[in-house]
């Protein structure tokens, strides 16, 4: 299978309250809006994917949809978010498999985690022999 693009699908309970958190909270840039003038959806760049809200859900709460996304500083991050009034899941902290790990929620309940990839993880590493 050839990939040529991929974004997460979101139907949220309000389309405009989710839209203004990724928007306007998280910070997210408005790749497109579609559909009616009344009720756009919106598209937003979420690194080198997209995510897409729009229409309603009506599966429970945040079911079984996370996001991931890295960040440059998640303490940076955390301040921020907290600032705004974002449920806050878990506080930074480095995993055991080291990653640096903060998790919150959107409006809906859907779990966002956010990562720091610190510089001295493999992940940062040139695994080219």
């Amino acid at each position: 299978m050839e990939i040529l693009s991929s974004r997460i699908l979101l139907r949220p309970a309000d389309a405009g309250r989710a839209q203004r958190f990724y928007r306007d909270v998280l910070g997210l840039a408005v790749y497109r809006e579609f559909g009616p003038e009344e009720s756009p959806g919106m598209v937003f760049f979420l690194g080198s994917g997209f995510l897409e809200v729009s229409g309603h859900g009506s599966g429970r709460p945040g079911g079984g949809t996370m996001i991931w996304l890295q960040v440059r500083d998640v303490r940076a991050e955390h301040e921020r978010l907290s600032a705004a009034g974002v449920r806050v899941l878990r506080e930074p902290r480095e995993e055991p498999w080291g990653l640096v790990e903060m998790w919150i929620e959107d409006p809906d309940g859907v779990r966002i985690v956010i990562v720091e990839i610190p510089d001295d993880h493999p992940l940062r590493r040139d695994q080219r022999g």
